[in-house]
Protein backbone atom coordinates (compact mmCIF):
# COMPACT_ATOMS: atom_id res chain seq x y z
CA UNK A 1 0.00 0.00 0.00
CA UNK A 2 1.29 3.47 -0.90
CA UNK A 3 1.99 5.33 2.33
CA UNK A 4 1.07 8.72 0.86
CA UNK A 5 -2.59 7.77 0.41
CA UNK A 6 -5.11 9.19 2.86
CA UNK A 7 -8.08 7.38 4.46
CA UNK A 8 -11.39 7.54 2.63
CA UNK A 9 -13.22 10.86 2.93
CA UNK A 10 -10.11 12.55 4.34
CA UNK A 11 -8.52 15.18 2.10
CA UNK A 12 -5.69 17.66 2.15
CA UNK A 13 -6.50 21.32 1.59
CA UNK A 14 -4.24 22.57 -1.17
CA UNK A 15 -3.13 26.23 -1.37
CA UNK A 16 -6.10 27.73 -3.27
CA UNK A 17 -8.67 26.16 -0.95
CA UNK A 18 -6.61 26.62 2.20
CA UNK A 19 -6.10 30.36 1.66
CA UNK A 20 -9.76 30.92 0.74
CA UNK A 21 -11.00 28.93 3.76
CA UNK A 22 -8.65 30.88 6.03
CA UNK A 23 -10.00 34.13 4.57
CA UNK A 24 -13.56 32.96 5.23
CA UNK A 25 -12.66 31.99 8.79
CA UNK A 26 -11.19 35.44 9.46
CA UNK A 27 -14.25 37.19 7.96
CA UNK A 28 -16.61 35.09 10.06
CA UNK A 29 -14.76 35.64 13.32
CA UNK A 30 -14.49 39.38 12.68
CA UNK A 31 -18.27 39.56 12.14
CA UNK A 32 -18.85 37.65 15.37
CA UNK A 33 -16.43 39.88 17.28
CA UNK A 34 -18.38 42.94 16.15
CA UNK A 35 -21.56 41.37 17.56
CA UNK A 36 -19.97 40.78 20.97
CA UNK A 37 -19.10 37.09 20.59
CA UNK A 38 -15.92 35.95 22.32
CA UNK A 39 -13.60 33.39 20.75
CA UNK A 40 -12.87 30.08 22.49
CA UNK A 41 -10.53 27.31 21.30
CA UNK A 42 -11.39 23.99 22.99
CA UNK A 43 -9.06 20.97 22.69
CA UNK A 44 -9.41 18.47 19.86
CA UNK A 45 -9.93 15.57 22.27
CA UNK A 46 -11.43 15.15 25.73
CA UNK A 47 -12.66 12.38 27.97
CA UNK A 48 -15.42 10.66 26.04
CA UNK A 49 -18.14 11.34 28.61
CA UNK A 50 -17.63 15.11 28.18
CA UNK A 51 -18.16 14.97 24.42
CA UNK A 52 -20.86 12.30 24.07
CA UNK A 53 -24.17 14.02 24.79
CA UNK A 54 -26.44 12.06 27.11
CA UNK A 55 -28.96 10.00 25.19
CA UNK A 56 -27.46 10.76 21.78
CA UNK A 57 -26.54 7.51 20.03
CA UNK A 58 -25.82 9.58 16.92
CA UNK A 59 -23.02 11.52 18.63
CA UNK A 60 -21.58 8.30 20.02
CA UNK A 61 -21.51 6.69 16.56
CA UNK A 62 -19.91 9.75 14.97
CA UNK A 63 -17.01 9.97 17.43
CA UNK A 64 -13.59 8.36 17.11
CA UNK A 65 -12.45 6.92 20.46
CA UNK A 66 -9.10 5.87 21.87
CA UNK A 67 -7.55 4.94 25.22
CA UNK A 68 -5.53 7.55 27.10
CA UNK A 69 -2.15 6.01 27.92
CA UNK A 70 -1.76 8.34 30.91
CA UNK A 71 -5.06 7.71 32.69
CA UNK A 72 -6.39 4.56 31.07
CA UNK A 73 -9.70 6.34 30.42
CA UNK A 74 -11.50 6.54 27.08
CA UNK A 75 -10.88 9.69 25.07
CA UNK A 76 -12.90 10.91 22.09
CA UNK A 77 -11.98 13.17 19.20
CA UNK A 78 -14.63 15.84 19.02
CA UNK A 79 -17.38 15.41 16.43
CA UNK A 80 -19.02 18.71 17.40
CA UNK A 81 -17.69 21.77 19.23
CA UNK A 82 -21.07 22.75 20.73
CA UNK A 83 -20.78 20.45 23.81
CA UNK A 84 -17.35 21.93 24.49
CA UNK A 85 -18.65 25.50 24.47
CA UNK A 86 -21.47 24.42 26.81
CA UNK A 87 -18.84 23.00 29.20
CA UNK A 88 -16.80 26.22 29.00
CA UNK A 89 -19.89 28.34 29.70
CA UNK A 90 -21.00 26.11 32.57
CA UNK A 91 -17.75 25.84 34.49
CA UNK A 92 -14.81 27.85 33.19
CA UNK A 93 -16.59 31.16 32.63
CA UNK A 94 -19.47 30.55 35.06
CA UNK A 95 -21.20 33.82 34.22
CA UNK A 96 -24.68 34.58 35.45
CA UNK A 97 -25.86 36.74 32.56
CA UNK A 98 -25.85 36.32 28.78
CA UNK A 99 -22.66 34.80 27.34
CA UNK A 100 -21.86 34.86 23.62
CA UNK A 101 -19.15 32.49 22.37
CA UNK A 102 -17.77 31.64 18.92
CA UNK A 103 -15.27 29.12 17.62
CA UNK A 104 -13.52 27.79 14.51
CA UNK A 105 -11.77 24.43 14.43
CA UNK A 106 -11.57 20.94 12.99
CA UNK A 107 -13.98 18.18 13.98
CA UNK A 108 -13.77 14.52 12.97
CA UNK A 109 -16.58 12.12 12.04
CA UNK A 110 -16.35 8.35 11.80
CA UNK A 111 -18.65 8.46 8.76
CA UNK A 112 -19.18 11.25 6.20
CA UNK A 113 -22.43 13.18 6.57
CA UNK A 114 -23.03 13.04 2.80
CA UNK A 115 -21.71 11.53 -0.42
CA UNK A 116 -19.50 14.52 -1.19
CA UNK A 117 -18.56 15.44 2.39
CA UNK A 118 -15.26 15.03 4.19
CA UNK A 119 -14.87 13.32 7.57
CA UNK A 120 -12.73 16.23 8.77
CA UNK A 121 -14.87 19.36 8.88
CA UNK A 122 -13.73 22.92 9.54
CA UNK A 123 -16.55 23.83 11.90
CA UNK A 124 -17.35 27.44 12.70
CA UNK A 125 -20.22 28.55 14.88
CA UNK A 126 -21.72 30.79 17.51
CA UNK A 127 -23.51 29.97 20.75
CA UNK A 128 -25.60 32.21 23.01
CA UNK A 129 -26.13 31.21 26.67
CA UNK A 130 -28.29 32.61 29.44
CA UNK A 131 -31.38 33.75 27.51
CA UNK A 132 -34.41 31.59 26.74
CA UNK A 133 -36.59 34.00 24.78
CA UNK A 134 -37.32 34.36 21.09
CA UNK A 135 -35.00 37.36 20.95
CA UNK A 136 -31.93 35.11 21.25
CA UNK A 137 -33.32 32.61 18.73
CA UNK A 138 -33.78 35.48 16.29
CA UNK A 139 -30.30 36.90 16.97
CA UNK A 140 -28.62 33.57 16.26
CA UNK A 141 -30.62 32.92 13.09
CA UNK A 142 -30.03 36.42 11.76
CA UNK A 143 -26.33 36.09 12.54
CA UNK A 144 -26.16 32.81 10.62
CA UNK A 145 -27.79 34.42 7.57
CA UNK A 146 -25.51 37.47 7.78
CA UNK A 147 -22.51 35.11 7.99
CA UNK A 148 -23.53 33.20 4.87
CA UNK A 149 -24.07 36.44 2.95
CA UNK A 150 -20.70 37.80 4.10
CA UNK A 151 -18.94 34.63 2.95
CA UNK A 152 -20.54 34.96 -0.49
CA UNK A 153 -23.32 32.35 -0.21
CA UNK A 154 -26.44 33.67 -1.97
CA UNK A 155 -29.98 32.38 -2.62
CA UNK A 156 -30.29 30.54 0.68
CA UNK A 157 -33.45 28.64 1.65
CA UNK A 158 -34.15 28.40 5.39
CA UNK A 159 -36.27 25.70 7.03
CA UNK A 160 -37.58 26.20 10.57
CA UNK A 161 -38.77 23.40 12.81
CA UNK A 162 -39.60 22.86 16.47
CA UNK A 163 -38.84 19.70 18.42
CA UNK A 164 -41.38 20.87 21.01
CA UNK A 165 -44.19 19.63 18.75
CA UNK A 166 -42.97 16.01 18.79
CA UNK A 167 -42.01 16.26 22.47
CA UNK A 168 -45.53 17.46 23.32
CA UNK A 169 -47.09 14.52 21.46
CA UNK A 170 -44.82 12.10 23.34
CA UNK A 171 -45.34 13.66 26.77
CA UNK A 172 -49.12 13.49 26.51
CA UNK A 173 -49.13 9.77 25.69
CA UNK A 174 -46.50 8.14 27.89
CA UNK A 175 -45.12 5.86 25.15
CA UNK A 176 -42.14 3.69 26.02
CA UNK A 177 -38.70 4.96 25.00
CA UNK A 178 -38.14 2.23 22.43
CA UNK A 179 -41.28 3.11 20.48
CA UNK A 180 -40.49 6.81 20.82
CA UNK A 181 -37.04 6.21 19.30
CA UNK A 182 -38.54 4.23 16.42
CA UNK A 183 -41.09 6.98 15.75
CA UNK A 184 -38.32 9.57 15.86
CA UNK A 185 -36.26 7.64 13.29
CA UNK A 186 -39.25 7.20 10.98
CA UNK A 187 -40.12 10.89 11.15
CA UNK A 188 -36.55 12.02 10.60
CA UNK A 189 -36.32 9.91 7.44
CA UNK A 190 -39.92 10.79 6.48
CA UNK A 191 -40.67 7.06 6.16
CA UNK A 192 -44.46 7.07 5.82
CA UNK A 193 -44.69 3.27 5.54
CA UNK A 194 -42.82 2.79 8.82
CA UNK A 195 -44.98 5.45 10.48
CA UNK A 196 -48.14 3.67 9.34
CA UNK A 197 -46.91 0.44 10.90
CA UNK A 198 -45.60 1.97 14.14
CA UNK A 199 -48.77 4.01 14.79
CA UNK A 200 -51.26 1.26 13.89
CA UNK A 201 -52.22 0.51 17.52
CA UNK A 202 -52.02 4.07 18.86
CA UNK A 203 -54.84 6.37 19.87
CA UNK A 204 -56.46 7.95 16.80
CA UNK A 205 -55.57 11.51 17.85
CA UNK A 206 -51.90 10.68 18.31
CA UNK A 207 -51.77 8.48 15.22
CA UNK A 208 -53.26 11.16 12.97
CA UNK A 209 -50.91 13.81 14.37
CA UNK A 210 -47.81 11.68 13.82
CA UNK A 211 -48.87 10.76 10.29
CA UNK A 212 -49.47 14.44 9.54
CA UNK A 213 -46.00 15.64 10.62
CA UNK A 214 -44.07 14.54 7.48
CA UNK A 215 -46.62 16.38 5.34
CA UNK A 216 -46.32 19.58 7.35
CA UNK A 217 -43.50 20.90 5.22
CA UNK A 218 -43.28 23.89 2.88
CA UNK A 219 -44.59 27.44 2.77
CA UNK A 220 -44.73 29.02 6.25
CA UNK A 221 -48.25 30.41 6.23
CA UNK A 222 -49.77 27.35 4.58
CA UNK A 223 -48.00 24.80 6.80
CA UNK A 224 -48.75 26.63 10.04
CA UNK A 225 -52.42 26.95 9.08
CA UNK A 226 -52.65 23.20 8.36
CA UNK A 227 -50.76 22.38 11.56
CA UNK A 228 -53.27 24.28 13.68
CA UNK A 229 -56.07 22.21 12.14
CA UNK A 230 -54.42 18.79 12.12
CA UNK A 231 -52.49 18.72 15.40
CA UNK A 232 -53.96 18.39 18.92
CA UNK A 233 -54.74 21.62 20.76
CA UNK A 234 -51.98 21.13 23.31
CA UNK A 235 -50.66 24.36 24.82
CA UNK A 236 -47.05 23.44 24.03
CA UNK A 237 -47.88 22.88 20.35
CA UNK A 238 -49.75 26.16 20.12
CA UNK A 239 -46.81 28.02 21.63
CA UNK A 240 -44.37 26.32 19.23
CA UNK A 241 -46.48 27.26 16.21
CA UNK A 242 -46.82 30.85 17.44
CA UNK A 243 -43.04 31.08 17.86
CA UNK A 244 -42.43 29.75 14.36
CA UNK A 245 -44.83 32.30 12.90
CA UNK A 246 -43.19 35.15 14.80
CA UNK A 247 -39.63 34.22 13.84
CA UNK A 248 -40.38 33.43 10.18
CA UNK A 249 -41.99 36.83 9.62
CA UNK A 250 -38.90 38.59 11.01
CA UNK A 251 -36.43 36.57 8.91
CA UNK A 252 -38.02 37.04 5.48
CA UNK A 253 -36.12 40.26 4.66
CA UNK A 254 -32.81 38.40 5.09
CA UNK A 255 -33.42 35.20 3.15
CA UNK A 256 -34.84 34.34 -0.26
CA UNK A 257 -37.19 31.67 1.08
CA UNK A 258 -38.37 30.55 4.55
CA UNK A 259 -40.16 27.25 5.03
CA UNK A 260 -41.45 25.08 7.86
CA UNK A 261 -40.56 21.42 8.44
CA UNK A 262 -42.27 19.95 11.51
CA UNK A 263 -40.72 16.52 10.95
CA UNK A 264 -37.17 17.88 11.20
CA UNK A 265 -35.99 16.36 14.47
CA UNK A 266 -32.25 16.67 13.82
CA UNK A 267 -30.52 16.81 17.19
CA UNK A 268 -33.74 15.79 18.95
CA UNK A 269 -31.87 14.18 21.85
CA UNK A 270 -30.39 17.48 22.96
CA UNK A 271 -32.38 20.20 21.17
CA UNK A 272 -35.23 21.56 23.23
CA UNK A 273 -37.04 24.09 21.04
CA UNK A 274 -36.78 25.78 17.68
CA UNK A 275 -34.36 24.24 15.16
CA UNK A 276 -33.31 25.52 11.75
CA UNK A 277 -31.36 24.49 8.67
CA UNK A 278 -30.10 26.52 5.71
CA UNK A 279 -30.00 25.00 2.22
CA UNK A 280 -28.50 25.91 -1.13
CA UNK A 281 -29.38 24.61 -4.59
CA UNK A 282 -25.80 23.43 -5.20
CA UNK A 283 -25.58 21.30 -2.04
CA UNK A 284 -27.27 17.97 -1.31
CA UNK A 285 -26.97 18.61 2.44
CA UNK A 286 -27.84 21.50 4.73
CA UNK A 287 -25.10 24.13 4.68
CA UNK A 288 -25.78 25.44 8.20
CA UNK A 289 -27.61 23.97 11.19
CA UNK A 290 -28.69 25.17 14.59
CA UNK A 291 -31.30 25.36 17.27
CA UNK A 292 -32.13 25.73 20.93
CA UNK A 293 -30.62 23.27 23.42
CA UNK A 294 -31.55 24.45 26.92
CA UNK A 295 -30.95 21.04 28.55
CA UNK A 296 -27.40 20.34 27.35
CA UNK A 297 -25.78 22.11 30.31
CA UNK A 298 -27.22 19.51 32.68
CA UNK A 299 -24.49 17.12 31.53
CA UNK A 300 -21.98 19.54 33.07
CA UNK A 301 -23.96 20.22 36.24
CA UNK A 302 -25.29 23.65 35.27
CA UNK A 303 -28.26 23.92 32.94
CA UNK A 304 -28.41 27.16 30.97
CA UNK A 305 -30.74 28.41 28.26
CA UNK A 306 -28.80 28.09 25.02
CA UNK A 307 -29.11 28.44 21.26
CA UNK A 308 -26.55 28.44 18.45
CA UNK A 309 -25.56 27.43 14.94
CA UNK A 310 -22.62 25.87 13.12
CA UNK A 311 -21.32 25.53 9.55
CA UNK A 312 -18.54 23.69 7.74
CA UNK A 313 -16.20 26.06 5.91
CA UNK A 314 -14.95 23.31 3.60
CA UNK A 315 -18.51 22.63 2.45
CA UNK A 316 -19.20 26.35 1.96
CA UNK A 317 -15.99 26.80 -0.04
CA UNK A 318 -17.33 24.43 -2.70
CA UNK A 319 -20.36 26.68 -3.20
CA UNK A 320 -18.34 29.79 -3.98
CA UNK A 321 -17.56 30.93 -7.53
CA UNK A 322 -13.98 30.52 -8.66
CA UNK A 323 -11.83 33.43 -7.57
CA UNK A 324 -8.92 34.83 -9.54
CA UNK A 325 -5.69 34.26 -7.67
CA UNK A 326 -3.62 37.37 -7.04
CA UNK A 327 -0.12 36.49 -8.22
CA UNK A 328 3.04 37.83 -6.69
CA UNK A 329 6.36 39.36 -7.67
CA UNK A 330 9.43 37.22 -8.29
CA UNK A 331 12.71 38.58 -6.89
CA UNK A 332 16.22 37.38 -7.74
CA UNK A 333 18.32 35.77 -5.01
CA UNK A 334 21.03 38.42 -4.56
CA UNK A 335 22.88 39.99 -1.64
CA UNK A 336 21.84 43.52 -2.51
CA UNK A 337 20.74 46.14 0.06
CA UNK A 338 18.67 48.11 -2.47
CA UNK A 339 16.91 44.91 -3.53
CA UNK A 340 16.12 44.04 0.07
CA UNK A 341 14.69 47.53 0.61
CA UNK A 342 12.51 47.23 -2.51
CA UNK A 343 11.21 43.82 -1.41
CA UNK A 344 10.36 45.21 2.03
CA UNK A 345 8.49 48.15 0.47
CA UNK A 346 6.45 45.87 -1.77
CA UNK A 347 5.55 43.53 1.10
CA UNK A 348 4.58 46.48 3.30
CA UNK A 349 2.22 47.55 0.50
CA UNK A 350 0.55 44.14 0.55
CA UNK A 351 2.35 42.45 -2.33
CA UNK A 352 3.60 38.87 -2.17
CA UNK A 353 7.27 38.83 -3.09
CA UNK A 354 8.89 35.44 -3.64
CA UNK A 355 12.65 35.07 -3.75
CA UNK A 356 13.64 32.80 -6.63
CA UNK A 357 16.24 30.60 -4.98
CA UNK A 358 16.82 28.43 -8.07
CA UNK A 359 16.91 31.24 -10.61
CA UNK A 360 15.24 29.05 -13.23
CA UNK A 361 12.92 31.20 -15.38
CA UNK A 362 11.01 28.15 -16.60
CA UNK A 363 9.82 27.44 -13.04
CA UNK A 364 8.58 30.93 -12.17
CA UNK A 365 4.90 30.05 -12.64
CA UNK A 366 5.29 27.48 -9.85
CA UNK A 367 6.14 30.42 -7.60
CA UNK A 368 2.70 31.93 -8.41
CA UNK A 369 4.23 35.13 -9.81
CA UNK A 370 3.26 37.21 -12.84
CA UNK A 371 5.84 39.99 -12.34
CA UNK A 372 9.55 40.13 -11.68
CA UNK A 373 11.96 42.59 -10.08
CA UNK A 374 14.67 43.75 -12.50
CA UNK A 375 17.47 46.26 -12.13
CA UNK A 376 16.97 49.14 -14.60
CA UNK A 377 18.72 52.50 -14.68
CA UNK A 378 20.21 51.84 -11.26
CA UNK A 379 16.93 50.98 -9.45
CA UNK A 380 14.87 47.86 -8.88
CA UNK A 381 11.60 47.94 -10.83
CA UNK A 382 8.58 45.63 -11.13
CA UNK A 383 8.13 44.31 -14.65
CA UNK A 384 5.37 42.08 -16.00
CA UNK A 385 6.43 38.60 -17.07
Amino acid sequence: MQNWLLPEYIQDMLPDEAWRVEQMRAQFLDLLRKHGYQLVVPPLLEYAESLLIDGSDDMDMRSFKLVDQLSGRTLALRADITPQTARIDAHLLNRQGVTRLCYAGSVLHTQPAGLTRTRELMQIGAELYGHGGLESDLEIQQLMLHSLALLGIRNVHLDLGHVGVFRALMSHTGLDKELESELFAALQSKDSAALQSLTHALDATLRNALLALPELYGNCAEVLARARKQLPKYAEIGTALDDLHSISSKLKPLVSDVGIDLADLRGYHYHSGMVFAAYHADSHDAIALGGRYDNLGKSFGRARAATGFSMDLRQLYRLLPAQAIKLGVCAPHLDDAALRDKIAQLRAAGEAVVVDLLGDATLRMELQCDRVLVLRDGSWQVVAL
